[in-house]
């Protein structure tokens, strides 16, 4: 355990007493026992053949990165991480509030042959739009000056001491070509990322994220780095001064609701993005931006408002995780949800609940107590059936429920459906896929709230 994971553990125990950190602190040394992490980086022959690439379609990505008094050695490694990338049609998009010229010169200086004027698009020289913003008035207001000089199809997002690996925008570019070809328009991609000490000699506490998950996003920014969305939206939408610390989540929350089918939100399952950790980040020091955690649950708040939710956004036990408290229940309140289920529980680990179309049961043998990798135990999210013997179904679907399970919709004393109606011998995990297919066949999503068990 090194100081930020001892800083980390002591603000939890404050939070969420002894019992939470214990389990806490046991779940993730058992899972850094179970699967050591090591980032390779893409081969040179790799490299070599995805800048050979013969792509049909070219779109053109604007990289905006807003600077303030950057570290030189951090500066660098950030620009040179986008001007090296194997797709070369890209621009990079500089917005310096810095009080004096000690970012600009370095700028100026070392990258003197890519600096171009505003509104010229060329690959190879020209790649950089260097902005001098008058004042500093935020990571958002600097972000939208920034947003002004973008001409590219999509616009990515980057941090000022971050980097993107080598093949980043290959692999969007590749995502998008192939979507393209079959009729369809990407509106938002996003890929996984990792952590990453000071100097880059370490890489750690990968986050292998899901494929879109609209519930799963309102607990908690899962999309975050690296966000790539088409320009039309995001010039639209804008960052909010008001979010500041949690102006990505807010721009997600906003952009989904905005993009007219879910299909158009693509997942790439691979690491394209290293987050740095030092003293000043959220990643090493929780506390050292709690106001970005308040503004996250403003976020998620403000959501729930639009959409006409009666609805109380609440912090979670692990800090940058949200629920919402719905009144009077999750069903009456979410009409586009068709049924939410909770877990299966025997001798005190997940036993059923949640699952995939294919049967897999999500989470299985997670101990009482635990989280799971991400925290993804215990947080609502959409799946693809939840089980018959736990399940709460909305009354809109419970003419849909009785075609499919053969018997009417009835509450036991617990509220959720009284499967012991059921026929002796019924294969209650077949009953549930059927049942869940049919529930998102008909546009309803399915919930799992794995902080409702039955007994099991």
């Amino acid at each position: 355990m090194n100081l930020a994971s001892l800083k980390k553990t002591i603000y939890y125990l404050r939070r969420n007493g002894m019992k939470n950190t214990f389990y806490a602190v046991i779940e993730g040394l058992e899972q850094q026992k179970a699967k050591a992490y090591h980032y390779v980086a893409p081969n040179e022959s790799t490299l070599t053949a995805q800048r050979n690439h013969d792509f049909t379609i070219k779109p053109l990505f604007s990289i905006v990165v807003p600077l303030y008094r950057t570290p030189k050695d951090y500066l660098i490694e950030m620009i040179d991480s986008v001007l090296g990338q194997t797709y070369s049609r890209m621009e990079l998009i500089l917005a310096d509030a810095t009080e004096d010229d000690s970012v600009e010169r370095i700028v100026r200086e070392r990258y003197a042959t890519e600096l171009s004027a505003p509104g010229q698009q060329q690959s190879g020289t020209g790649r950089i739009k260097y902005c001098r913003l008058e004042q500093n008035g935020g990571i958002s207001e600097n972000s939208n000056q920034a947003l002004r000089l973008v001409t590219g199809e999509y616009v990515g997002l980057l941090d000022h001491d971050d980097v993107l690996t080598p093949d980043a925008l290959f692999e969007m570019a590749v995502q998008i070509e192939r979507m393209s070809r079959e009729g369809l328009n990407p509106m938002l991609l996003y890929s996984d990322e990792d952590k990453c000490n000071q100097d880059r000699s370490a890489y750690y506490e990968p986050h292998f994220k899901t494929d879109f998950n609209f519930d799963l996003l309102l607990s908690n920014n899962y999309i975050c780095h690296f966000l790539v969305m088409k320009r039309e939206l995001l010039q639209s939408l804008g960052f909010r001064k008001e979010y500041d610390g949690a102006q990505d989540f807010d721009l997600v929350l906003r952009a989904v609701e905005q993009i007219p089918e879910e299909v158009q939100i693509v997942h790439i399952p691979k690491v394209l993005y290293h987050w740095r950790c030092h003293t000043g980040s959220t990643a090493q020091n929780p506390r050292s931006k709690q106001y970005a955690y308040e503004a996250g649950k403003r976020a998620v708040q403000d959501m729930a408002r639009r959409r006409g939710w009666k609805a109380e956004a609440v912090h979670l036990k692990h800090l940058g995780f949200y629920g919402l408290n719905y009144e009077p229940d999750l069903l009456t309140v979410r009409k586009d949800v068709g049924a939410v289920g909770g877990k299966l529980m025997h001798r005190g680990r997940i036993a059923g609940g949640a699952y995939t179309c294919d049967g897999e049961v999500l989470y299985q043998g997670l101990k009482q107590g635990y989280s799971a990798y991400m925290h993804r135990g215990i947080l609502l999210q959409n799946v693809d059936a939840v089980d018959i013997r736990s399940i709460r179904v909305s009354p809109a679907c419970r003419e849909l429920f009785r075609e499919i399970v053969g018997v009417p919709y009835a509450t036991a004393e617990n509220g959720c459906f009284d499967w012991k109606v059921l026929p002796e011998g019924t294969d209650y995990v077949a009953l549930s896929l059927k049942l869940g297919e049919a529930l998102r066949s008909a546009g309803y999503r399915v919930c799992w709230d794995p902080l409702a068990a039955h007994p099991g």
